[in-house]
């Protein structure tokens, strides 16, 4: 037996914000936001719904309220890659121009990604450029 991959959930403080942030990061849509969860999918499915059968559906991130804020490190993050003719840099600044933090997870200095934080504290990694 084998299961789909419904989402990826984000616990976060204010899901509204996050789902934009999330979705200008990543060029997705929001695609749901309710009082208690907003969500984001890929922009070929922007019309999915949450009516949509899920053999329909594509992985999404959603987004769902905590009342505490994050405290540890994540143990599962994202990572972002720009493409090949992108610069790591360039993305890296206008990620930190809209909220993102520089982030030192005891990464060091010779790796070729660099971790940042959301504007919530959630660590993710922006890659080399890749094809």
């Amino acid at each position: 037996m084998t299961v789909r991959w419904e989402s990826v959930v984000v616990d976060c403080r204010d899901p509204r914000a996050q789902a934009a942030w999330w979705g200008e990061t990543l060029g997705w849509p929001v695609v749901y936001d309710e009082e208690d969860e907003a969500g984001i999918a890929p922009p070929f499915v922007a019309e999915h719904t949450r009516d949509t059968p899920p053999i329909e559906r594509w992985p999404e991130m959603t987004f769902v309220p905590v009342p505490d804020g994050k405290t540890i490190k994540n143990r599962l993050h994202i990572d972002l890659a720009p493409g090949i003719d992108d610069s790591q840099e360039a993305e890296i600044a206008a990620l930190v121009a809209r909220g993102a933090r520089l982030a030192d997870v005891g990464q060091g200095d010779d790796v070729t990604w660099v971790v940042l934080e959301d504007p919530e504290g959630n660590e993710f990694c922006v890659l080399s450029p890749r094809v």
